[in-house]
């Protein structure tokens, strides 16, 4: 065994997770549901697709005025956010249906977003599903030295401003994207080995995610300018989109994970976690606003992020059910069930997190 790579727990406690298991698949028998998406979740994918892809035809086919231009550029990242949470996340979690092609079509959407199926599987899927806010294994903990999300990363003097300078950082995620994020994370997972299911050539890696920039930057910005639009404009626009985009996702991302009810449990000598997986999860991970129905269909159901972690092959138009049993079960289990009522006070807990993150550690 790698003393590195952590193992959870096998102790008496697992018995949570059985019955927690049990009760779910009961209640998907009962009602005769499958556990993937259904109607409401096509529509909302055609809803999300509309918002990303209608503006830029718009922009494209219509003599707009620069403001006009300016706010349809901001509605493709609130559309290109929407497809990111609700389309490709279910699909690359085989999750969006019980075809698995139509699941890898959805999945795939993420190459419009500027982002890499290979690398959205194991950083997402393997590395955050798995070592759920451990640092060193989970890169969504990882902003490089800009900001501190754990106790256990290096304190920096400017980190004490981080809760006022973070918000404008958050911006740049799928702009990161774009430029260098997968191409850093690829050429580390695959020296690594890492991968989500079998193994791919890295031949065919490399391939697929340079044809697919080529084809995203062709797209984006080439046909832009090859049909009259001014260069200076089409910069903008396209960087106001995924700032957009940016924002949106790392907030979201962040009010589950990053704030003081949520545990950043540190491996022991030989590398074990002192719960097993589904309880780890109870204590990593929070939801946030679970009756807010706007920030339940915005975000794909990511304000569920207990149950997400827990059942990440269901649906999220499932989660505001299975809520409800996973609560219970938890509560009789005697297990954390974090969670903030608005959207508003997991914002004030995430930043007020950061703050004291900032703070220089006391010497031991």
């Amino acid at each position: 065994m790698n003393i590195n790579t952590p193992v959870f727990s096998k102790n008496d406690s697992i018995k949570f997770f059985r019955t927690l298991n049990k009760r779910v698949n009961d209640y998907f028998k009962e009602n005769n549901l499958k556990k993937t998406g259904n109607w409401q979740l096509h529509l909302k994918a055609i809803v999300m697709f509309a918002l990303f892809l209608a503006p830029y035809f718009l922009i494209l086919t219509l003599n707009l005025p620069v403001w006009a231009q300016f706010l349809l550029t901001i509605v493709m990242g609130v559309g290109m956010a929407g497809v990111g949470m609700n389309v490709m996340h279910d699909g690359n979690h085989g999750s969006y249906s019980s075809k698995s092609w139509l699941n890898n079509f959805m999945g795939g959407s993420i190459y419009i977003l500027a982002g890499n199926v290979y690398n959205w599987q194991v950083q997402h899927n393997v590395l955050h599903h798995t070592y759920t806010n451990i640092h060193g294994h989970d890169e969504d903990l990882d902003a490089g030295r800009v900001i501190r999300f754990s106790q256990s990363a290096t304190w920096r003097r400017f980190h004490k401003f981080q809760h006022y300078y973070s918000i404008f950082l958050y911006g740049l995620l799928t702009f990161n994207w774009a430029i260098t994020t997968d191409i850093k994370q690829m050429r580390r997972y695959i020296k690594k080995g890492l991968s989500y299911g079998k193994f791919q050539s890295p031949v065919k890696q490399w391939t697929v995610l340079v044809v697919t920039k080529l084809i995203y930057v062709v797209v984006w910005l080439a046909i832009p300018m090859i049909l009259g639009i001014t260069w200076w404009k089409v910069l903008i626009g396209f960087f106001v989109m995924h700032y957009t985009a940016g924002l949106i996702l790392s907030v979201v991302f962040q009010l589950a994970h990053v704030v003081e009810e949520t545990d950043n449990p540190i491996p022991g000598e030989n590398g074990e976690i002192e719960n097993t997986w589904a309880i780890h999860q109870l204590y990593t991970t929070a939801n946030f606003a679970p009756r807010n129905k706007i920030v339940n269909w915005f975000t794909g159901g990511l304000n569920h992020q207990i149950e997400h972690h827990i059942f990440p092959n269901i649906s999220h138009i499932h989660y505001g059910a299975i809520a409800k049993i996973v609560k219970q079960t938890a509560k009789e289990h005697n297990l954390p069930y974090h969670e903030f009522k608005t959207m508003r006070s997991a914002i004030a807990a995430h930043f007020k997190h950061l703050k004291e993150l900032g703070m220089k550690p006391a010497l031991n």
